[in-house]
């Protein structure tokens, strides 16, 4: 049991690692990792929502019609998705702003609901939050090192503050002569870094 639970939490840190592996999410992947702040704060946000909705959907999931079960699905993760909203408004204000639309958007996200259909809807209540874990702090660690690369590239330094509680400062790690790739830090910017890392993750085996 013991191996069976490190296997499900260690798989979506590497093997099944979104979206480097599986190649989902890859929306608000591209549209807000113009640094590192907002990836985590991101990461974080669809990590909490992931594992409760997944040990909710296993509680139920015996009791869920199976005609009705995606729209089950939904609703429990759209609950989720709405008190992460009202959480990031009453203590992390100018990261909701900054994170806007992709925060709500978590209900369609397809990992979240993949899960929801592929794992915790077959599996048990410890299983189910183990996968919902990994898989989170797998797409939380993707895209805070897809939004390290942008920021580093893209203004020359890392600078930011997830929820008052990790500070990070790193100036002119290039130093002072470096001028930055300011494109990288927009939308074409985003499909290039992405493109780039897929590449060298490809390049690592999987198992």
């Amino acid at each position: 049991m013991a191996k069976s639970i490190a296997s499900e939490f260690t798989k979506g840190l590497w093997k099944e690692i979104p979206p480097f592996r599986l190649v989902l999410g890859l929306c608000p992947t591209l549209g807000v990792t113009t640094s590192m702040k907002n990836g985590i704060g991101m990461g974080l946000a669809t990590t909490f929502v992931l594992l409760c909705s997944n040990v909710l959907i296993s509680a139920l999931r015996k009791v869920i019609p199976a005609k009705v079960r995606i729209a089950c699905f939904i609703i429990i993760i759209a609950t989720f998705v709405i008190v992460v909203e009202q959480v990031m408004q009453v203590y992390a204000y100018t990261l909701f702003l900054d994170l806007g639309v992709f925060i709500p958007l978590i209900v369609v996200n397809c990992i979240v609901l993949g899960r929801a259909e592929a794992f915790a809807s077959k599996n048990g209540l410890v299983l189910s939050a183990v996968d919902g874990l990994g898989i989170g702090l797998g797409f939380t660690c993707s895209l805070a090192a897809l939004g390290a690369v942008r920021e580093l590239l893209g203004t020359g330094s890392l600078k930011g503050d997830v929820f008052g509680y990790l500070q990070y400062n790193v100036p002119d790690i290039f130093g002072a002569s470096f001028e930055p790739f300011g494109f990288i830090v927009q939308a074409p910017g985003a499909f290039i870094a992405l493109g780039l890392m897929l590449c060298a993750m490809n390049l690592i085996p999987s198992k």
